[in-house]
């Protein structure tokens, strides 16, 4: 999780301040509120947390005291307790008599104790404990006042906000729109407020109203999607990511086709070999101002980029890298979205050659995968292997 020498600093002096009481629950919040800077790191440190910590709920006393200094112990609280307390302790002999008195029922004491008022522990009317009540007694932890430790890191409440989660409509649309490009175009139906603020201010203060196109998203797309096959699985994740293209852009184009591009794209799955099209066609209709998505998972023999007759449906004469030269060579921005795990990708031949042929252009079919794809679209200098990573 990324997090600054300058957070970690932060921590330890509001932990040197006793900002908190002596509890995991209240370190949970203090760390999350300094470490955690984006939502989407929120269930990652829920899960950080709950692996360091695990079932604890609070720190054993006995941990507490073998580090304290018994003079420093007794100057601190008697100077934190009231009149009437230190009274009420001397009239059970003494600071001395009742620390002596925490050190042998710690001894005897070997579970959690509730309630009750002779033994360590909450809620009841011992003098050694926690969120109890007597005037003559030593809080061990907590702040009082009943309240119960609650492992919170262990409910994973923000897991949606995590990056990395499935896909949804309403995520993918929020992650596409990074690649908006809002330009003015066509008719002032606008108000410009900092232009008539200036040409009121020009004009002695006789209002002056200037008006303005509206912005506009002008971007173009052209999403060219993989089906059928090994792409079955996927078929919720680019119904979704579909969708929200449609949703999201003004300039959509889109076509299929298996395993990889060759000489013929189509519209309708449903009627792919009686209307297909010429990719060339393709080629020829668009210009280089479209930002290109394939959606694949670049997954199949290897023979079927690299040979012409390669492909598992019919002869093609040419190579399925060939055409995809094409493509890259017509549209400068473009970028390849895979729905398997990244972490498999080393595994499979076939993606290897695509994304080398992508130039590390591939991104993982996620939130963060298609976030990082759209500032890449923006600027093609980056890459998946290194500063979108």
């Amino acid at each position: 999780m990324p997090v600054s020498l300058r957070e970690h600093l932060t921590l330890l002096e509001a932990l040197d301040k006793e900002v908190i009481a002596y509890n995991v629950e209240d370190f949970y919040f203090l760390s999350r509120a300094i470490f955690v800077k984006h939502e989407q790191n929120l269930d990652l440190f829920d899960k950080l947390f709950g692996q360091f910590f695990g079932n604890i709920e609070s720190i054993p006393v006995e941990k507490i005291l073998a580090d304290i200094d018994e003079n420093w112990l007794k100057t601190n609280l008697v100077r934190k307790l009231t009149d009437e307390e230190k009274s009420a302790i001397e009239a059970i002999g003494g600071l001395e008599k009742l620390l002596e008195r925490f050190r042998n029922l710690l001894d005897e004491q070997k579970e959690r104790h509730e309630g009750g008022s002779k033994w360590i522990g909450t809620g009841g009317t011992s003098p050694l404990g926690n969120s109890g009540h007597n005037p003559a007694g030593v809080r061990i932890g907590g702040k009082g006042g009943g309240r119960n430790a609650v492992k919170v890191w262990d409910k994973r409440e923000f897991k949606n906000y995590d990056d990395n989660l499935e896909l949804n409509t309403r995520n993918t649309k929020m992650a596409l729109r990074r690649l908006r490009i809002l330009t003015r175009e066509g008719a002032a139906n606008e108000l410009n407020l900092d232009e008539t603020i200036d040409k009121t201010c020009q004009n002695a203060g006789m209002l002056d109203i200037q008006m303005q196109a509206s912005k506009q998203n002008r971007v173009k797309v052209l999403l060219l999607l993989d089906v059928g096959g090994s792409m079955d699985d996927f078929i919720e994740e680019c119904s979704m990511l579909f969708s929200s293209a449609k949703y999201q852009f003004k300039h959509l184009e889109y076509y299929y086709f298996h395993n990889c591009v060759y000489e013929t794209l189509w519209k309708d799955n449903a009627r792919r070999y009686e209307d297909k099209i010429a990719t060339w066609e393709v080629l020829n209709k668009y210009n280089k101002d479209y930002k290109v998505i394939f959606v694949g998972d670049a997954s199949m023999s290897p023979w079927e980029l690299t040979e012409a007759r390669g492909s598992v449906e019919h002869y093609n004469e040419e190579s399925g890298l060939t055409w995809l030269r094409r493509f890259s060579e017509k549209f400068p921005n473009m970028v390849w979205l895979n729905p398997i795990n990244d972490g498999y990708w080393q595994y499979t031949n076939s993606i290897k050659l695509i994304r080398d042929w992508a130039d590390e252009r591939m991104f993982p079919l996620t939130i963060s995968g298609i976030e990082k794809a759209m500032k890449c679209l923006k600027n093609r200098k980056l890459k998946y292997s290194s500063e979108t990573r």
